[in-house]
């Protein structure tokens, strides 16, 4: 019975996803600007940048909405997050929570 709570896990991850309709292809053409930073695939090239490929879409959508409000503040992300609209932001958390990340021990 070990299974229930990853797949109830499973299920609340994905619950902002399902319910806001939001577009992974559709926030993978709109992440352009992103991957200047955070990478093609969400793996970031620049030292100072998280990683996003992966992340829950409740997160991204949380910390965009933050930038965008100027409630978080970083000098190049609360220019990108402006102009973002709600819908914006639930397809781009939509894209980078849907790449699969895979960790593996030394």
């Amino acid at each position: 019975m070990r299974t229930l709570p990853l797949i109830a896990g499973i299920a609340l991850a994905l619950l902002p996803w399902v319910a806001n309709g939001a577009d992974p292809k559709v926030g993978r053409a709109k992440s352009a600007a992103c991957v200047v930073c955070h990478g093609q695939t969400g793996i970031s090239v620049a030292p100072d940048a998280p990683n996003l490929a992966g992340q829950p879409a409740i997160y991204l959508e949380a910390q965009l909405r933050n930038y965008r409000s100027g409630k978080r503040q970083h000098e190049v992300m609360t220019v990108i997050a402006k102009p973002l609209s709600d819908d914006d932001i639930a397809n781009v958390a939509a894209w980078y929570s849907s790449i699969k990340v895979e960790a593996t021990l030394p």
